[in-house]
């Protein structure tokens, strides 16, 4: 008796690409651009956001905010540099930006937020604007 398989040609291709790494290839920590993590808290009246900065200065950190939309830039530096008996053996630099945006539920009050950077750590408490908040319509 003759074994006789069904070739399908839509097999699954996500058994062809298992295991394989989308991210790029890093050799050390050092060429690894920082992330940027986020905690967002709410209350009534504000909205408290802590964002994890590493390595950035004050003056290089940017927040927009238009409406509910918020976003936080900052430019990292970071640089090392062994030296041995007064001259460079080894030396590293990364240069690069971070960059995080997202929409909260309600609109802020541009002018009465409040910005602090310490530690690495960005907070802003960013007050919500009086009627800002959602609108229910009544079906008549």
């Amino acid at each position: 008796m003759a074994n006789i398989t069904r070739f399908d040609p839509f097999f699954d291709l996500d058994d062809l690409f298992r295991g394989l790494r989308l991210a790029p290839l890093r050799r050390g920590e050092e060429d690894v651009a920082p992330r940027m993590k986020l905690e967002v808290q709410e209350d009534d009246e504000a909205y408290t956001i802590h964002a994890e900065v590493p390595g950035a200065k004050k003056d290089d950190i940017k927040v927009t905010i238009d409406g509910n939309q918020v976003s936080i830039s900052a430019e990292i530096k970071r640089e090392s540099e062994k030296k041995e008996k007064g001259r460079v053996v080894h030396s590293e630099r990364y240069y690069g930006k971070v960059y995080r945006s997202f929409s909260l539920d309600s609109a802020v009050d541009e002018g009465k937020g409040s910005a602090s950077y310490k530690d690495g750590l960005l907070e802003l408490v960013l007050p919500k604007k009086n009627g800002g908040g959602p609108t229910k319509l009544r079906v008549s």
